[in-house]
């Protein structure tokens, strides 16, 4: 699973379970958006580092020309699934920022979205990663800004992307493996050019300066630790959207880490 694109995409619609998602609970730990934790966290328990939260790092909804929010009123629009992050914030802020909301929503792989608003197949585009970076070499402009909406809207950080261990793992494995993950962290920062190869080999934007810019802006303090405010920013956001429908409530203590942090 991706940290934000998520690993499925479908009508949105809620349930207790996603049968989609089967396949994948297989394997003992998943890299996964936020946006799944609801039907997942029966099984599976978040560990309180290696996510990807923030300021300023938020999904952009862009389009072919300058234009305002209500201009989406019924419009076709591209996103990376309907069991991601982004597409929450988005579902958020259209709520608040689209009279009468948006029209069709397209699922496309998220380096295909750019593309497609470009040339026209789609009316916008909800982007991730680094298309944040890149949007302007495809010609397009930045509508709105989902991350700046959720600081502006919740004082919080945004939540992205989260790692995920089977509750089955036990608390003793399961706090090796939270250690494990913030030892990587730290030695990622003390030493970023270890990492580099791995790094580029594996991005989907081979330019060297564009993964930095992607290093920076999502691996920060809440990557070595959620903190406080990591933990309100992943409830707030799951709890508006089970508010408007979109995910499946959460019990009072579905985020807390077996045995501590």
């Amino acid at each position: 699973m991706d940290a934000d694109t998520g690993a499925v995409s479908g009508s949105g619609a809620v349930s207790g379970s996603d049968p989609r998602l089967g396949p994948l609970l297989d394997h003992d730990i998943l890299k996964v958006s936020y946006a799944v934790l609801p039907w997942i966290l029966d099984a599976y328990a978040l560990l309180p580092c290696g996510g990807a939260l923030g300021r300023g790092c938020g999904p952009l909804v862009l389009t072919a020309a300058p234009g305002r929010a209500a201009g989406l009123r019924g419009k076709r629009v591209a996103v990376p699934s309907e069991r991601s992050t982004a597409y929450l914030l988005f579902r958020l802020w259209a709520a608040a920022e689209v009279p009468g909301g948006v029209g069709e929503i397209v699922v496309l792989p998220f380096h295909e979205i750019m593309p497609a608003v470009r040339d026209g197949a789609v009316d916008a585009g909800l982007v991730i990663h680094e298309a944040r970076f890149t949007y302007r070499d495809y010609g397009l402009h930045c509508l709105a800004d989902m991350g700046e909406h959720w600081e502006n809207t919740t004082g919080l950080p945004i939540p992205l992307g989260a790692i995920v261990a089977k509750r089955s793992l036990g608390e003793r494995r399961l706090r090796e493996l939270a250690d494990a993950v913030r030892t990587s962290v730290r030695m990622a920062w003390d030493d970023p050019e270890a990492s580099r190869p791995y790094v580029l080999e594996h991005a989907q934007e081979m330019d060297p300066a564009v993964a930095d810019q992607h290093i920076g802006l999502y691996v920060n303090e809440f990557t070595a630790d959620l903190g406080e405010a990591g933990y309100a920013a992943v409830r707030g956001l799951l709890t508006r959207a089970a508010a408007e429908g979109l995910v499946p409530p959460l019990g009072p203590h579905a985020l807390a880490f077996p045995g501590g942090a």
